[in-house]
Order: C-alpha cells, then sequence, then structure tokens
C-alpha cells in the first residue's frame, strides 16, 4: 500500500507511485460508493461514486499540501505538542474549506436548491460527520508521521553520533601516529642539539597544547572558531619549526573577540591543513602556501593550499578525513561544506555556526 501520511506530496513521489496511490484510493472511493447505494438506492450510484470521489481527492490534496507547508515551516522535533495542535487545525480548516465547498457545488449545481439550504438544520450532517471522519484520519495519519519522523531523527542521531565517534578516534589516531610523534620528536631534538631552549620549551609547550585540546574537544559537538584558532597556531608552529621555510601558513581573521562568538566542529581547520600537508610536497625553495581567510558577510571560513602533489605512503591516509567532516557538518547544519578543486589549488569552505544559525542549536 502507498503511503498516504500528508505531506507526502505528489511533486514529491514518483510518477509510479502516484499512480499507485490514485488507483488506491479510486478503490476506496469506489467500495464506499457501492457500500452507501446498497443502503440507499442504486440508481444514484454514479452520483454517490463521483461525489465520494471528489470529497476524496479534495480532502486528501487539502490536507497534504497544508501539511507539506506545515512542515517547511514547523518541525515535529521541535514542540512537538504544538506541531500537533497546529497540524489539526491546519487539517481540520483546510478540510472544512474542502466540505463546504463540496457541498456548495452539489447542492446548487447538481440539487438546484438555493443556498441557504445549506444551513437547514437537517444538513449539519452532511458538516458534521466528514469532520469528525476528518479528525480520526487525521489524528491517526498524523502520529504516525510524527512518530515516523521521531525514528528517523532518532535514527539519524545515532548515526550522526557513530559517524563522530569515527572521526573523534580518528582524529586522535592521527595525532598519536608514530609519524606525527616521530617528526615532533625529531624536531625536539634538533632544537635541543642547537642549544636553543627557549625554543624547544616553547615546542613542548606547544605540543602539549596540541595534545590536551584533542583529548578535551573529542567529546563536544562544536567549539568556537577562537579555540580550533588557537590549536591550529599551535600545529602550525610544531609543523614550520620542522619544516622551516618550506611551510607559509597566511591566517586572515577577525579579532579573537569575534570569533568567540563563531561555531565549527572540533579539529575542522586543523584537518583541512594537515591534509594539505599530507598529500603537498614541501621544500625551501619553493614553500607550500596554505590560506586560511573568514568572510565575515557569508561567515564561510575558507582554506586553501597549492597543489604540489606528493606521493603518500600507505597506511598514513585513510581518505575519511574530509568524509567524515562533511557528516558531522549535514548534522549541525544545512549548509554544506564543498570542495573546490583547480589545476593550482585545492579549496574547501567551510561554514560557520552560530547560535541561530544550526537547528541542533535554536531547537
Amino acid at each position: 500500500m502507498p503511503d498516504f501520511t500528508p505531506g507526502y506530496l505528489p511533486d514529491q513521489r514518483s510518477w509510479a507511485t502516484l499512480r499507485k496511490t490514485l488507483r488506491s484510493l479510486l478503490a476506496v472511493c469506489l467500495s464506499v460508493s457501492v457500500v452507501l447505494s446498497a443502503l440507499n438506492d442504486w440508481k444514484n450510484w454514479p452520483i454517490t461514486f463521483a461525489y465520494t470521489t471528489v470529497y476524496t481527492m479534495a480532502l486528501w490534496l487539502a490536507n497534504g499540501y497544508g501539511v507539506d507547508w506545515l512542515n517547511k515551516r514547523m518541525s515535529w522535533t521541535d514542540r512537538p505538542l504544538r506541531r500537533l495542535v497546529v497540524t489539526l487545525l491546519v487539517s481540520l480548516t483546510g478540510s472544512l474549506v474542502v466540505i463546504v465547498g463540496v457541498q456548495t457545488a452539489f447542492t446548487v449545481l447538481y440539487w438546484h436548491e438555493p443556498l441557504g439550504s445549506l444551513f437547514r438544520s437537517s444538513n449539519r450532517g452532511n458538516f458534521v460527520v466528514p469532520l469528525i471522519v476528518t479528525l480520526i484520519i487525521s489524528l491517526f495519519l498524523h502520529s504516525r508521521s510524527f512518530l515516523l519522523q521521531w525514528r528517523e531523527a532518532a535514527i539519524r542521531a545515532e548515526r550522526v553520533e557513530k559517524e563522530n565517534a569515527v572521526a573523534r578516534l580518528d582524529s586522535l589516531r592521527r595525532q598519536v601516529d608514530p609519524h606525527f610523534l616521530f617528526n615532533s620528536l625529531n624536531a625536539l631534538t634538533s632544537l635541543i642539539e642547537e642549544e636553543d631552549p627557549a625554543r624547544a620549551t616553547r615546542f613542548v609547550r606547544q605540543l602539549a597544547k596540541v595534545y590536551r585540546y584533542v583529548l578535551d574537544s573529542q567529546e563536544q559537538e562544536v567549539v568556537t572558531l577562537a579555540e580550533e584558532m588557537q590549536f591550529v597556531e599551535a600545529y602550525v608552529f610544531l609543523q614550520r619549526t620542522r619544516l622551516g621555510d618550506g611551510l607559509e601558513v597566511e591566517i586572515n581573521l577577525p579579532p579573537a573577540a569575534y570569533l568567540d562568538q563563531l561555531l565549527v566542529p572540533p579539529l575542522a581547520v586543523q584537518l583541512l591543513v594537515e591534509n594539505a600537508l599530507k598529500h603537498n610536497a614541501t621544500s625551501q625553495k619553493q614553500p607550500l602556501r596554505i590560506s586560511i581567510r573568514l568572510d565575515v558577510a557569508s561567515q564561510q571560513l575558507t582554506v586553501r593550499n597549492a597543489l604540489r602533489y606528493r606521493r603518500v605512503p600507505d597506511g598514513e591516509s585513510t581518505g575519511l578525513g574530509l568524509q567524515n567532516l562533511s557528516a558531522r557538518y549535514a548534522f549541525l547544519t544545512s549548509q554544506p561544506l564543498t570542495v573546490h578543486k583547480t589545476e593550482a589549488e585545492f579549496v574547501v569552505t567551510l561554514p560557520v555556526l552560530t547560535l541561530a544559525s544550526s537547528p541542533i542549536f535554536s531547537s
């Protein structure tokens, strides 16, 4: 059987499903008209069938479009009781308009009775009975719709939580990866051998900051952009200490006070910097250039790097970083992460969130 849940409108279904739905509705109308004609007079079966069909189709469309309009403006997961009450009011109002319209059309055009006859006490049943039937069916369908959406939201939340766990574990694995730790310790050894205690001390502190941030943020859905950029700066310091002039990172951002009002998933920006270092060659003569800029007007953070491919050793890259980050953004906001690649650059644009811009925070 097709899904008659209000809100699933014809333009949202395939033509095959729509034809199946219409055939099912016509079958219902045929069955009802046959029963009514058997109880009354078989001679009136054609008009009974037409009457039932017009009623059914009009009520289906009125409820469907009304609820679809509500779905765009009011979520079931945000104040479900209020949504149920508003949905029933919209459904009953739309149904009443349909009932009055159909009754008026048949009374005036077919039975050739005056319009005033609609308001006779003997005709009240023509309005009350369809409204009661509509109310009962609407309660069933909307309750079913609510339960289906609630189940879908629960499944989606569980799936995203799993993806977040994978992303957190992957981020933690990358930071404690032997390559990263080995390179960091080598850089620290060089500083000690050069007898540069000030830089060595700062290096150790920045390394500790990197690991502390990874551990502290792994249970959080979002962090402030200011916190993320402090972490990125520590990470970049470690890499520049190791690579020297082979790495150039340009950071163009507003003051930290402004960044405290903006949110990103933890490790999001650092992931893009790490990917750039992992997949591109660096050298003193041709340094790898990475740019991090925030467009305040559109609230989008863009990370771009020059393309100078290098062969990545097996096991050093999982290929899941951007995929996991995109999935985390899909849970937090409707604004997608975008990737743009040219012959010379690799550009990733991250939506920057606020408490009001993301459904998960505004609900």
